[in-house]
């Protein structure tokens, strides 16, 4: 019987990581393919020309799904495995987007987005656990041709279009390998070893970084199993309410930021900056879509030199910084007028100031996509062991898609009523992000999942930045000597309880 993956690609940890990030950026596609078609006139009339209420409420149908997904990660991910949920959540997309495309009414465009975010909750919640324990310590341009179609077809086809990477992700699953911590936690300590020696190790289970890691998760699982049962109870337990809080908040942080109403509502941002027909719109905000995902690529690539705090903390500060900027031209430079029949306030005959506007939109994108995007995924997946993984990220994700859910819905209805305060109103959430992350969040770069037990036994709840960066660091003879304690001590117990 074959392995059921393929030892080369499994070698490569950036393929691995890298085609696992599909199930993230499926998100990505649903912003750019409903963000497009908002001021679309054929959208529009099939629609019944919904209002900014109802507008919300479409959008905000997405993250309601994925708020349920992200939440049945929390069986999921710990029964059937990591790699048969990533599987499974492509193929939940891929129904949600056969709705979507077919909707004739609201009411089966918002269950086929609540489908589709459900697979998106799925994804959000398991691919960062997959990447942690397998890894080593365009499509805007579519939717701007499409827009120039007459008639539904102008929507329908890049809603239809999301199913291929979903597909793309589901299959190619199939030659990925599962967790290795998953299946030592199941018992099956022999492919765990294999997984590791082929992704770590060359093939060679006897490679030093195989055998450390393979002890690390050993001595983890065993002490693990000594606490009880898995359980929701065990994020009460000492230790964890004060993880758990850090996941949670950082995904707060992540939504407050204002980047997915950036995303989302790109269209009636630049609509208020004086940006209005088809043509200007959509290359403006493509552009802002390519450059989300370019600076995403340095970000990836260095994540680990550069670490986790100084990420947020530049980055909580540059995208204050650029909504202020947003925020106060638009209100010393606009007025209320009505663009395509809605009422909003825009920036008339003023060149200069729409300019900086759109700038500092593209700063501001830049400024999470190289900071805040890939670290609000990371982190909280490094915060917690084994046995409560699962179900604690999935918590800290819905905590993202709750959020997620509350401003898609309420920013269209404050646009056309408090216009570019609501700019000032994110900048100050970013700001008060900083405060928080700068004396309460740790730095975790390059610690094992195992090593980060060290980091939160040294207490600091509110000075972080004082744990040092050799905390956690274990050689591969302590870790052994810890694994032998460990078994040694268990041995012990089940002498007592059979002379019992």
């Amino acid at each position: 019987m074959g392995k059921g993956y393929n030892a080369r690609i499994a070698a490569n940890p950036y393929i691995v990581g890298s085609f696992a990030c599909i199930g993230g950026g499926l998100f990505g596609l649903d912003i750019s393919s409903m963000s497009g078609v908002l001021s679309n006139d054929a959208y529009k009339r099939t629609f019944s020309h919904p209002s900014s209420n109802a507008q919300g409420a479409i959008v905000a149908s997405m993250p309601a799904g994925s708020l349920v997904g992200a939440l049945m990660v929390t069986q999921l991910a710990d029964r059937i495995g990591r790699k048969k949920t990533i599987i499974l959540s492509g193929l939940i997309w891929v129904i949600g987007s056969i709705l979507q495309c077919a909707s004739v009414n609201r009411g089966m465009l918002v269950v086929g987005r609540i489908i589709s975010g459900i697979s998106v909750g799925i994804a959000s919640a398991v691919v960062p656990i997959y990447q942690s324990e397998i890894t080593e310590p365009a499509f805007y341009f579519i939717q701007f041709g499409c827009s120039y179609i007459d008639g539904v077809a102008s929507f329908r086809i890049p809603w239809g279009l999301q199913m291929i990477p979903a597909l793309f992700l589901s299959l190619g699953m199939l030659i990925f390998p599962e967790s290795p911590r998953w299946l030592f936690d199941h018992g099956r300590e022999e492919e765990a070893l294999e997984i590791l020696a082929d992704l770590h190790g060359g093939g060679d289970p006897n490679n030093d970084l195989v055998l450390l890691e393979f002890a690390e998760i050993k001595e983890q699982v065993l002490f693990e199993r000594t606490e009880g049962a898995k359980s929701y109870l065990d994020l009460l337990k000492p230790g964890m309410p004060r993880r758990v809080g850090l996941g949670m908040a950082l995904q707060m942080w992540s939504q407050l930021s204002g980047m997915n109403v950036m995303m989302y509502y790109i269209v009636y941002v630049f609509q208020g900056a004086g940006i209005t027909g088809r043509r200007g719109n959509l290359i403006s905000a493509s552009v802002q879509y390519v450059l989300n995902v370019a600076l995403t690529i340095p970000a990836i690539i260095y994540i680990d030199k550069w670490g986790r705090r100084p990420m947020l903390l530049v980055g909580t500060l540059l995208m204050g910084f650029f909504l202020f900027l947003v925020g106060g031209l638009q209100g010393g430079y606009g007025q209320w007028g009505v663009v395509d029949g809605d009422r909003i306030w825009v920036i008339s005959d003023n060149d200069s100031v729409t300019k900086g506007v759109i700038v500092c939109s593209y700063l501001f994108v830049c400024s999470f996509a190289i900071t805040m995007g890939p670290v609000s995924w990371t982190y909280p997946a490094e915060l917690f062991p084994l046995k409560v993984r699962a179900k604690a990220v999935s918590i800290s994700t819905a905590t993202n898609w709750v959020f997620n859910f509350a401003l898609a819905w309420a920013v269209p209805p404050g646009l056309s009523t408090i216009a570019w305060k609501t700019y000032l109103i994110f900048g100050t959430f970013n700001f008060a992000a900083f405060i928080h992350i700068f004396f309460m969040y740790p730095e975790t770069v390059g610690r094992s999942l195992e090593e980060v037990e060290e980091i939160f036994k040294q207490g600091h709840v509110f000075t972080a930045w004082k744990i040092g960066k050799s905390v956690g660091k274990k050689t591969l003879q302590e870790v052994v000597d810890k694994t032998k304690e460990l078994e040694g001590g268990k041995s012990s117990m089940s002498d007592h309880d059979e002379k019992a």
